[in-house]
């Protein structure tokens, strides 16, 4: 039976420390795993990832093309129609209202887009960034309507 007692981890979830310099027959002893001489193999050493020695890195070889739109694209926090059951009828349901009671838990930068993915058996008044074709059309199926805030 399992008790708090007798908990142990799974096989090959702990494996044994790596001993460095613990002597020639250790296998990792006198340069410990380091290589020769250099500079990876003097103590605090590390080298920025992408770096060369000096040459011109790859990545600042290669040419730059095209527009990469990330910076500036509008993300959205996606809710679904069946999470907004949860509101009693009538009731008005917007971003604050979403995350108080845990619907919306992703970044506060986010906006908020209802999906029409499952079914709405109430009449909200819901308020969001965005909705899909469905999720409008279920929503004032409904008896609700569908508000787009900025």
């Amino acid at each position: 039976m399992l008790r708090l007692h007798n908990l142990k981890p799974r096989a090959g979830a702990k494996h044994r420390k790596k001993r460095l310099g613990a002597g020639e027959s250790s296998g990792h002893g006198k340069t410990s795993g380091r290589g020769g001489k250099g500079q990876s193999a003097r103590s605090g050493s590390s080298i920025r990832m992408g770096f060369e020695g000096g040459q011109m890195p790859l990545i600042r070889r290669l040419p730059k093309r095209g527009f990469n739109n990330n910076a500036f694209r509008t993300s959205y926090l996606p809710i679904d129609l069946d999470t907004l059951n949860q509101f009693d009828n009538g009731a008005t349901v917007d971003e604050a209202t979403l995350r108080g009671s845990g619907a919306a838990r992703g970044q506060k930068l986010l906006r908020i887009k209802i999906l029409g993915d499952g079914e709405l058996t109430k009449k909200l008044h819901v308020k969001a960034a965005a909705f899909s074709a469905t999720a409008r059309a279920a929503i004032e199926k409904a008896g609700g309507t569908a508000e787009v805030v900025s």
